[in-house]
């Protein structure tokens, strides 16, 4: 039937290959950067709850049981350390220094719980004099601090 006509490529018969350049890509691979998010992700939901106060202070263990927080701010913490120090949440501040603090400080919160966290090796009467001056400057909602795993004295 009909005839055709061949064309020679020059060689050894098939298509001819260009030296072609790599093209560059049009989509991005995200799936390491999704990886990588959900690392930190996970890294910084065991950590954060670990960085509440940062102060540390040895907390005398009793066995009572926990009190709750407010769910609206976070706790406001006074400390007294081990060297006798006194700190507001995380910053030391002078004696004389704290009720006024605590008074400005409370005009903006809605929850007027103070726990109070004393060093199991600084005297009792530190810590009673601190809750007086609390109590004489007006904040009677205070809760003292302590580890659990102490003794019962015979209760259950």
């Amino acid at each position: 039937m009909g005839g055709g006509v061949m064309q020679s490529d020059g060689g050894g018969g098939g298509r001819r290959r260009r030296k072609s350049r790599a093209q560059p890509m049009a989509e991005i691979n995200v799936t390491p950067f999704v990886d990588v998010m959900m690392v930190l992700l996970i890294i910084f939901m065991v950590a954060a709850p670990l960085m509440t106060v940062g102060v540390p202070v040895e907390l005398p263990k009793t066995a009572a049981n926990a009190l709750e927080a407010g769910e609206e701010d976070e706790p406001l913490t006074i400390t007294l350390t081990a060297e006798g120090s006194l700190q507001l949440m995380t910053t030391e501040i002078a004696d004389d220094d704290l009720i006024p603090r605590l008074r400005a400080i409370a005009a903006e919160r809605v929850d007027d719980k103070i726990f109070l966290r004393a060093d199991g090796a600084i005297p009792y009467a530190r810590v009673v004099q601190v809750m007086g001056a609390l109590n004489a400057g007006g904040f009677s909602n205070i809760g003292l601090v302590t580890d659990t795993g102490g003794p019962t004295l015979g209760g259950n």
